[in-house]
């Protein structure tokens, strides 16, 4: 196998365990264990646990390489391969026991920030309906063992498209504002609380485009490669030159353009 498809082999193996381990945690009942940005914004000891998981597979696998994960921050590497980690994306709705949250491994090439990056492989790993997407720079991207492509058209309808909102309540109507600009576009918005899932949608084509502000880098390492390797198109950056969070767009190319710059991203 090539260097992607070991280290997509790799992440695959790891995203399981770690997905088991958090599903497990899940039954056995959660413990909220601090805040972080905000109020709303909560960690649990779950994916303290689950990242301690799969950090430790990553060393004695890959010892050389360099590590970025949501709990327990940044260590670099020397072999140039960077693990970029959500351990639980979605935390909030695993808290809650609403089903939708997964465990996101991507491995970079590169600065480990999403504008120096070049994204090698990724997995995001649903693990209560056991949907694990996968996929290697120029190998396709995958659910299973069934390829994906994005959406080809969107109908006269509009695009069925998601979206996220921070968790600082200050950023709140800007959120708002930007889902009202967005929505002209859509036959209707989900709003499902874990960004990787959401990427992983657009690549499947369970949905047509996704946009989101303030997403952290690990929260779309994965997702983002999944997209463009389903045919999709992916996009980073400060709308209108402005100091606020970076927003983020990925879509079918058939709405990434009027959507990109709908929200303002180009």
């Amino acid at each position: 196998m090539s260097l992607v498809q070991d280290l997509e082999a790799l992440a695959i193996d790891i995203a399981r365990e770690a997905g088991e381990l958090a599903r497990v945690r899940r039954e056995a009942g959660v413990a909220i264990a601090a805040t972080k940005s905000a109020l709303a914004d909560i960690v649990t000891e779950a994916d303290r646990e689950v990242e301690a998981l799969i950090r430790a597979r990553l060393a004695a696998e890959r010892p050389e390489d360099g590590f970025l994960g949501e709990e327990t921050g940044a260590d670099t590497g020397s072999s140039g391969v960077t693990w970029v980690v959500d351990p639980i994306d979605g935390t909030v709705n695993y808290a809650y026991g609403i089903p939708a949250y997964a465990v996101s491994i991507a491995a970079v090439q590169g600065e480990p920030t999403p504008e120096a990056w070049e994204a090698l492989a990724g997995v995001v790993y649903a693990p209560v309906g056991d949907e694990l997407f996968h996929t290697a720079l120029g190998d396709g991207a995958w659910l299973g063992d069934r390829r994906l492509s994005v959406n080809p058209e969107v109908g006269p309808a509009g695009a069925l498209l998601a979206t996220g909102f921070g968790y600082d309540p200050a950023t709140r109507p800007g959120d708002l504002e930007l889902s009202g600009t967005v929505l002209p576009l859509a036959r209707d918005l989900r709003r499902a609380g874990a960004a990787s899932l959401d990427l992983s949608y657009v690549a499947a084509g369970r949905l047509d485009g996704y946009f989101e502000r303030g997403l952290a880098p690990w929260d779309l390492a994965a997702g983002s490669l999944l997209v463009t390797e389903a045919g999709g198109r992916f996009g980073r950056a400060m709308p209108d030159g402005s100091r606020r969070a970076p927003l983020v767009v990925a879509a079918t190319p058939a709405i990434y353009d009027a959507l990109a710059s709908t929200a303002g991203l180009t």
